[in-house]
């Protein structure tokens, strides 16, 4: 990261001058309190990464510079940062591309030659780099004796390019003064959109970060310049009736209130361009124009909560923040506009594990936008939380973290998963992994579960892929004595506190919740609750009794499939209609069902129309096409009620999906009592293990 000009000035100043205050500084520079605001942020943000201490501003405008930084940078303060007449071949590449994008005349060799001084092999080479960056956006640099260079292709991306340069070239030293020269944009022109942008800014009752609000007027001016030359947006895939009645829109018109003749594809583009651009405040932020946007942030948060095993304080604030950031990032991601993020530095081992559980609860919000999530708005979210939990003490660093390995496919790897958090709550529980992926793992862990034993110096628990009641009991105390010494208690400190605050004032949080943890943590035994009369386990042949079992040559689809399947317990009443089409929904979204060769499981969450516990078998002897990689010939429907009744006959199940010579028999048999008698030999062999 480098300085512009502007900041590197005011380092001076300060360096020169540590007494000044911001009052001086803004009046000697002709800067408004934000803009100067602006600047040492940056300047900070460079003090970070030359791992310096950060200049503090009291409540009076008066500066506090440690002395680290008068002894580092006093005389020498140049050798800190790169001169600004040498340019690397990546920022070369960047003003090439702006020359092309904002110049008003017919660009030649000559051309990037003299501006850039450097020679006309290195232009040449720069150019092949151009391209390689311009194939990110499918567009071409072609060149014509007649109109010179010129970038080609679709005019939408021709704008995210655009975009994205502007934001390079500013972050360079003296990125400003170089982008007005080579667009030749002038002061008052930037000044003259600052002002309307300012105005909009009232009219939306928002506040755009310093840093949008720095590079707005220059992508502005340079859209319109491309406007009026002729190069606007053909096919635009935003409805007009889909921004048409936002607050964005009526900025957009009072922006452009002297350019009558800019066509509505393009207001629409400014539009987009005006809600897709982050805020730094917002006052009364409604969800008209992004429905359930709210909800979705909410159950992620929920998820987040659950994953990293922490309760967030004061939450309304934090929600607010994440809409302000989630509402433009819904808009960047559903038309492709996202932004690069670039963070300076290496990250730290918490930010990887924060941001690794943010990606993991994020999936509310990818089902409303219907895509996925961008890296980079996934560490934009990130900041945010791991900001917020910083701020009210909490640190997934001080907390157990677990991984499962589990050598028997995703869909048994997810159900270990799912049990082992919930009977060990207070952990956070990273990733279910396959022998190869725990070989690779990059994350940082403190234990691990696996049905079998593997090569580690991490704490390594062994334990059955699906565990009894009796069984859970043994683990959870075998593993907490071994972690911590004692049995803690189950009781959530946190759920505690909430109900606390809400019918008293507590002065010191985190001291009475040391001390809840304290009490609670050294309980004896009786923290582990036994169920008195937990539900009967059943077999496989009580759950797809004959009735429960279809038999057919094919079926068209996969959906077809699914209801057959579920087809006896729809008429039996055990599920609701509903179920069957949630069924379809899940399964187009993961292959996870999938348990062994030829099967699958298809099933939805209770609450999706399950009246009572049941399973339902359908066996093709032509597989139907789940997936391009999975042909499949049992489609076996599970309708749960809880965690537990269906388990030991969905292990006994998977024993029959291992063996190849049942499965083949099963296909090609014609009758439905030679499939139960089948399915009837591994409930026989299962309680014969368990006895």
């Amino acid at each position: 990261m480098v300085l512009n000009e502007r900041d590197n000035r005011i380092l001076d100043e300060l360096i020169n001058n540590p007494s000044v205050t911001s009052t001086t500084i803004e009046e000697e520079y002709n800067l408004t309190r934000r803009q100067l605001g602006y600047s040492i942020n940056k300047i900070n943000d460079w003090l970070y990464t030359n791992n310096l201490p950060l200049i503090e501003r009291t409540r009076k405008g008066q500066f506090i510079i440690d002395q680290t930084v008068f002894s580092k940078l006093s005389g020498n303060h140049e050798n800190f940062i790169m001169d600004s007449t040498i340019l690397a071949e990546e920022q070369r590449v960047q003003l090439i591309l702006l020359m092309l994008l904002g110049s008003e005349e017919e660009l030649s060799l000559n051309h990037f030659t003299i501006e850039l001084e450097v020679s006309k092999n290195t232009i040449l080479s720069d150019m092949k780099q151009v391209q390689v960056f311009l194939d990110e956006y499918n567009l071409v640099n072609r060149y014509s004796r007649k109109h010179g260079y010129l970038i080609e292709g679709d005019e939408f991306q021709i704008r995210k390019l655009l975009n994205n340069v502007v934001q390079q070239v500013l972050l360079m030293s003296n990125g400003e003064s170089r982008l007005m020269t080579l667009t030749g944009i002038k002061n008052e022109q930037i000044n003259e959109f600052k002002q309307r942008i300012e105005k909009v800014e009232n009219k939306l009752n928002i506040k755009f970060t310093d840093e949008k609000l720095e590079t707005m007027p220059f992508t502005l001016i340079l859209i319109l310049r491309r406007i009026e030359k002729g190069s606007e947006i053909e096919a635009f895939s935003i409805k007009y009736d889909e921004l048409s009645d936002t607050k964005e829109y009526q900025a957009t018109e009072e922006l452009l209130y002297d350019k009558k003749d800019i066509p509505v594809s393009e207001r629409l583009f400014i539009t987009l361009h005006l809600l897709t651009t982050n805020v730094y405040w917002a006052e009364d932020f409604t969800e008209d124009t992004v429905p359930n946007l709210v909800s979705a942030i909410d159950t992620m948060l929920r998820l987040f909560e659950k994953s990293a095993c922490i309760y967030f304080q004061e939450r309304e604030q934090l929600m607010d923040k994440l809409l302000q950031h989630i509402k433009p990032a819904y808009y960047r991601i559903k038309y492709h506009l996202t932004d690069t993020i670039q963070i300076q530095g290496s990250l730290s081992k918490e930010f990887l594990e924060i941001r690794h559980l943010v990606s993991k609860s994020i999936e509310p919000l990818k089902e409303l936008i219907g895509s996925e999530i961008p890296a980079s708005e996934t560490t934009y979210i990130t900041m945010l939380i791991g900001g917020w939990m910083n701020r009210q003490g909490e640190s997934i660093d001080r907390k157990v973290k677990a991984i499962v390995v589990c050598p028997q496919g995703v869909s048994v790897s997810r159900l270990m998963f799912n049990d082992l958090s919930e009977l060990f709550p207070e952990f956070v529980f990273l990733d279910s992994l396959s022998v190869r992926e725990f070989l690779n793992y990059k994350l940082e862990y403190d234990i691990v579960f696996s049905p079998t034993y593997l090569e580690t110096n991490k704490k390594l628990f062994i334990s059955k892929v699906f565990l009894g009641e009796e069984e859970k009991y043994r683990l959870r105390k075998q593993v907490m004595l071994e972690i911590h010494g004692y049995i803690p208690n189950d009781r959530n400190v946190n759920q505690l506190l909430e109900i606390i605050n809400k019918y008293s004032t507590v002065n010191n949080e985190r001291a009475l919740k040391e001390e809840l943890e304290s009490y609670l943590n050294h309980a004896d035994d009786t923290a582990i609750v036994k169920k008195e009369n937990p539900p009967q386990d059943l077999n496989l042949d009580d759950m797809i009794t004959p009735a429960n079992i279809t038999l057919l040559d094919s079926v068209d689809s996969w959906e077809e499939a699914v209801r057959k399947a579920a087809q006896p317990l729809n008429e039996s009443g055990i599920i609701e209609p509903i179920y069957v089409d949630a069924m379809i929904r899940s399964s187009k979204e993961d292959s996870y069902i999938v348990i062994g060769p030829n099967i699958a499981i298809p099933h939805a969450a209770p609450e999706d129309g399950v009246n009572d516990v049941g399973m339902s078998l359908l066996r093709l002897k032509e597989p139907v096409q789940y997936t391009e990689e999975f042909a499949i010939n049992f489609v076996v429907v599970i309708a749960a009620v809880d965690k537990q009744q269906h388990i030991r006959a969905l292990m006994q199940l998977m024993q029959f999906a291992n063996s190849e010579i049942d499965r083949k028999h099963a296909i090609e048999t014609d009758s439905i009592e030679e499939v139960h008698k089948i399915l009837k030999l591994y409930s026989i062999k299962e309680m014969a293990t368990t006895n």
